[in-house]
């Protein structure tokens, strides 16, 4: 009967550990398993899976593609009508929008785009509107700042 004072592992879950080079009877003695020559019996002579024997890989037969600009600036854009789930005279930013989740992720800056119809007035700070967006903001009576950042 199995116990907590007598645990064993079910058969075949361990296996004995390899050992090499102890003698010809083991199977393993001599070279080890390594074979008789070449880079595969040397210590050290482990080569990386992308090997190709010398052949021109095929990571560099490919051509080079497209290009990355890493002066990038990730701009988020929110339209007028998701603005409407505030309160009347709130003033909304990127760490309001943030905490709504209306934004997510990295970014570098936050644009309102006109798209849909604002029914409050609001105080919106952001780091850039576009013209229709500051007409439905200014139109309701809210106010359009552009932040400097």
């Amino acid at each position: 009967m199995k116990e907590l004072s007598n645990l064993t592992p079910p058969a075949g879950a361990t296996k004995k550990k390899k050992r090499v080079g102890r003698g010809p009877g083991s199977g393993l003695g001599k070279t080890s398993g390594r074979g008789m020559n070449g880079q595969g019996k040397r210590s050290g002579g482990n080569i990386p899976p992308y090997f190709e024997g010398g052949q021109m890989p095929l990571y560099r037969r490919l051509p080079k593609r497209g290009f990355k600009n890493i002066f990038a600036k990730t701009v988020v854009a929110v339209n007028v009508s998701v603005l409407n789930r505030f309160e009347a005279g709130t003033i909304v930013d990127t760490e309001l929008l943030k905490a709504s989740g209306l934004v997510k992720g990295r970014f570098d800056s936050v644009k309102c785009l006109g798209n849909g119809e604002l029914e409050k007035q609001l105080t919106v700070k952001l780091d850039a509107f576009s013209k229709s967006a500051i007409e439905k903001i200014e139109g309701k009576g809210g106010k359009a700042e552009v932040t400097s950042g």
